[in-house]
């Protein structure tokens, strides 16, 4: 099948690869779509993945075959996830499956059989049946989706708060449509032109970094500070400024990865009592839940997605011309 491999810094290489081997428990999927996310970006264009191995885990799909073990019928229309969950850690237990003790190492070894090629294979556990009137094109969406839901629930937004969200890539534009969708007032803090206007196109203000008042005293806040900060980034001026924008009691969740870590302002959280937190993976049952926002109709879809896929030959151009802010929306890969 055709697949495309990842073999070092800045190469795919389209290849012809066999199709993944069943166990009895996996189900064979015939991708339909794969969204480009801003972690492949990494894994591909900093070199960050395992060479040899396929990347792409937003995805959805099909059932081409099952294995004797698997509960789930063939033709099924499904998203899932790439892992599971070990079910017995404190985590897992508590309902936080994304810090199971067992889980792979994001980047390293959680890609054995992704999705940006015509089939994967995935333990039955992990899928998600999409919902009638749900499109596989928008199913795909899913994931980031979730993601993105759980940042907010991670923040404890409160519908009507005033929010500013630090870029406005994949994950910082689904923040923005989610807090939209629950009344939130979103302002988005992105530099470049393009998604500044997809901001604009999903309801939220706009404003420019150097706009931000830094207060003199970490004990100060800025006239018109914010009660909630989602930083999706990744840069580490972002996160610096943004905790210079929470009132007191605030919260800035941390959703985007960087290698530029960031210097944080301790005596500034601690006069105001700040709440910074990190978000990675989604709540239980995130990928269903993300399907029924999407069939709910309340998202702008037509805003978030990209309208035309690219092929798996299309991947490492898109890669380039999404980091450079050319390309706004979420891309889809149509393997």
């Amino acid at each position: 099948m055709a697949a495309a491999v990842y073999r070092r810094q800045g190469e795919l290489e389209l290849a012809d690869v066999p199709v993944p081997v069943l166990g009895p428990g996996d189900a064979l999927v015939e991708v339909a779509y794969c969204g480009l996310c801003g972690t492949d970006l990494h894994m591909v264009l900093d070199g960050w993945g395992e060479p040899g191995s396929v990347l792409g885990h937003e995805w959805s799909g099909r059932v081409a075959a099952a294995g004797a073990d698997a509960r789930i019928d063939v033709g099924t229309p499904v998203v899932g996830r790439g892992w599971v969950e070990c079910g017995r850690c404190r985590h897992c237990r508590a309902g936080q499956p994304g810090l199971c003790t067992q889980r792979p190492l994001a980047g390293v070894d959680d890609h054995h059989s992704g999705a940006f090629a015509r089939y994967l294979a995935v333990d039955h556990r992990n899928l998600t049946a999409v919902p009638d009137g749900v499109g596989l094109r928008e199913a795909a969406y899913a994931e980031p989706l979730a993601v993105a839901m759980h940042a907010v629930t991670k923040g404890a937004f409160e519908p009507g708060g005033r929010v500013l969200v630090f870029g406005c890539g994949p994950i910082g534009a689904a923040v923005a449509a989610v807090l939209i969708a629950r009344d939130g007032a979103v302002t988005v803090v992105e530099p470049q032109p393009r998604r500044q206007d997809l901001a604009r196109r999903l309801g939220a203000e706009v404003r420019p970094a150097d706009d931000l008042e830094t207060p003199g005293h970490p004990g100060q806040v800025a006239a018109d500070a914010v009660g909630w900060v989602f930083e999706t980034s990744g840069a580490r001026q972002a996160a610096q400024a943004g905790l210079t924008q929470l009132a007191g009691g605030g919260t800035m969740v941390i959703v985007g990865i960087g290698m530029d870590y960031p210097k944080l302002d301790t005596s500034r959280m601690i006069l105001n009592e700040l709440v910074v937190t990190g978000a990675y993976e989604y709540d239980p049952g995130g990928l269903a839940a993300a399907l029924e926002l999407i069939a709910s109709g309340v998202l702008p879809m037509d805003v978030l997605l990209e309208p035309d896929p690219v092929g798996l030959d299309g991947i490492l151009d898109t890669m380039g011309r999404l980091r450079s802010g050319e390309v706004a929306g979420k891309v889809l890969v149509q393997p």
